[in-house]
């Protein structure tokens, strides 16, 4: 990757690709710009020119001319397991697809998420795809057990059905004439990119879940991004395209889903009821603490109670409208929680409480939430530094 102007085109060692950065550059004629981009994308890089005090801002178009390895994390999420399914694969925030299904495992969104990644980079064949997963299933499966299966007509060694096993013959496909290998990382473990998948993974599980819009994502630049064609279901396969379709994601006025009915949609009390409430709960807290979930309103506007209150761990009394309005203006970091307890109170409220960890320290919290509408929706929160 070069500057405009550089003498010839010099070939790179492979670029581990991850999230975007912004350079500061002194010596444009010799810099060389390690930029994670997803491969045979031009764009351009801000930089700031290096005259004290000028503060003038520029833009320099760079562009990646040698193979490079794309590396990637895929992660699958559940809800009740089985439940509401999610899937992601992520690059960068610039690059990154994610859906799901309103029903699945979360092998089932673990091999969805590699099997969509493979599909997004088709078009690149001839570069080296490094996915990292926390799934010691999905790498197995793909490296180890697979062809043994195949030999056997997708049976396993008990001579039972291979589960999952259209999504296993569409991966099979895929990996044809591929250049790839599997890392394992371990899962929730802050490893950024698999942060990242899992994140997004849970966000189109719980937005199935809740009945309203999942985020997609960018997708792979260059790829054509189409729902997979269904194959036939066999024992324990998941569906290969959503029983219905993602709606594309579009920003939610703060109470349009309230003043329309949209949380009253027939099926969605059932939806609610398929996972204990108290895993539900949990899953939505820590959907609720992620940053991209925290700078979505639209999101937001969904999971928060419309009358919701908060005492901040500064004793501050906060409102929904202006927890709404504050995070999106600054979302925050994601935050690391260990779970204490979670208790019902009576059939349509969950009590969570737990302990979050911060560059300031660590506080003690706990979340009412309530089923409002056939969806659980965060009533009442408190926080208090731990002493």
């Amino acid at each position: 990757m070069c500057l405009p102007g550089a003498e010839g085109a010099s070939r790179l060692p492979p670029l581990h690709l991850h999230r975007a950065s912004e350079k500061t550059l002194s010596h444009f004629d010799k810099a060389i710009l390690p930029v994670p981009l997803c491969p045979r994308q031009v764009l351009s890089v801000t930089a700031f020119q290096a005259l004290a005090g000028s503060g003038l801002q520029f833009v320099v178009t760079v562009w990646q001319d040698g193979p490079v390895t794309i590396t990637a994390a895929a992660d699958g999420s559940a809800l009740g397991n089985p439940g509401p399914a999610g899937w992601a694969w992520y690059v960068n925030d610039d690059c990154w697809r994610a859906g799901g299904w309103p029903h699945g495992t979360n092998n089932q969104g673990e091999l969805m998420a590699v099997l969509d990644l493979l599909r997004a980079t088709a078009h690149l064949p001839q570069e080296d795809l490094h996915i990292l997963c926390d799934s010691q299933y999905v790498i197995n499966s793909i490296t180890k057990w697979m062809p043994g299966w195949k030999r056997k007509g997708w049976r396993k060694a008990d001579g039972k059905p291979v589960l999952n096993v259209d999504l296993l013959k569409e991966l099979d496909r895929e990996l044809a004439g591929r250049k790839y290998t599997f890392e394992w990382v371990k899962g929730h473990a802050g490893h950024d990119l698999n942060e990242a998948a899992d994140e997004r993974a849970r966000a189109a599980a719980t937005a199935y879940q809740q009945g309203v819009a999942a985020r997609s994502g960018p997708g792979f630049p260059g790829a054509h991004h189409a729902h997979p064609v269904p194959a036939k279901q066999g024992a324990g396969s998941a569906p290969l395209q959503p029983e219905k379709p993602a709606v594309a994601y579009e920003e939610l006025d703060l109470f349009s889903q309230l003043d329309n009915g949209g949380f009253d949609e027939p099926g969605t009390a059932a939806k609610a009821a398929e996972a204990p409430p108290e895993a539900i709960v949990e899953e939505l807290e820590r959907e609720l603490l992620g940053p991209l979930v925290r700078g979505d309103i639209g999101r937001t506007a969904v999971l928060l109670h419309p009358d919701f209150t908060e005492i901040g761990s500064s004793g501050r009394m906060w409102t929904r409208d202006a927890m709404m309005m504050a995070l999106e203006e600054d979302p925050g970091e994601r935050t690391d929680i260990e779970i204490l307890g979670a208790e019902r109170i009576g059939a349509e409220a969950v009590l969570l409480t737990y302990r979050s960890y911060a560059r300031s320290g660590a506080t003690l919290r706990s979340s009412l939430w309530v089923l409002d509408g056939g969806r659980w929706r965060l009533r009442f929160h408190q926080g208090t530094p731990e002493a």
